[in-house]
C-alpha cells in the first residue's frame, strides 16, 4: 500500500509540481517528506505524518530544516540535527550561528 502511495507522490512531483511555483517552506520539501514518512512508518502512520507536514507549510510559519523524525509525531522534529543526511545537518548548523 505504501508503495502505491509513494508512486502518487512521484507523480504529483512530476507533473503538479512542475506547474506551480515552488513554495515549500521547509527542507526538505513537503513531497520529499511523505516519501520519507511512507518509507518509515508505513502506509497510515506515513501518510498521517505527510498530510500533518502539509498542513504545517502555510505563510504563517518561518518554515526551517525539518526531516522526518524517528518515531511518529505530527508535530515539527525537535531535532534536526540527528538526521543522516549531511546537508540538512550543515543547514541546521548555520543556521544556530
Amino acid at each position: 500500500m505504501h508503495t502505491l502511495l509513494i508512486e502518487l507522490v512521484y507523480i504529483s512531483k512530476k507533473f503538479i509540481s512542475q506547474i506551480l511555483p515552488p513554495t515549500c517552506r521547509y527542507y526538505p520539501t513537503c513531497s520529499t517528506y511523505m516519501i520519507d514518512a511512507l518509507k518509515r512508518h508505513g502506509a497510515i502512520l506515513g501518510l498521517t505524518m505527510g498530510l500533518a507536514r502539509i498542513l504545517r507549510c502555510n505563510p504563517f510559519v518561518k518554515g526551517g530544516v525539518d526531516p522526518v523524525p524517528d518515531y511518529f509525531t505530527l508535530r515539527r522534529n525537535p531535532h534536526p540535527e540527528r538526521y543522516e543526511d549531511e546537508i540538512i545537518a550543515q543547514a541546521f548548523h548555520s543556521n544556530k550561528k
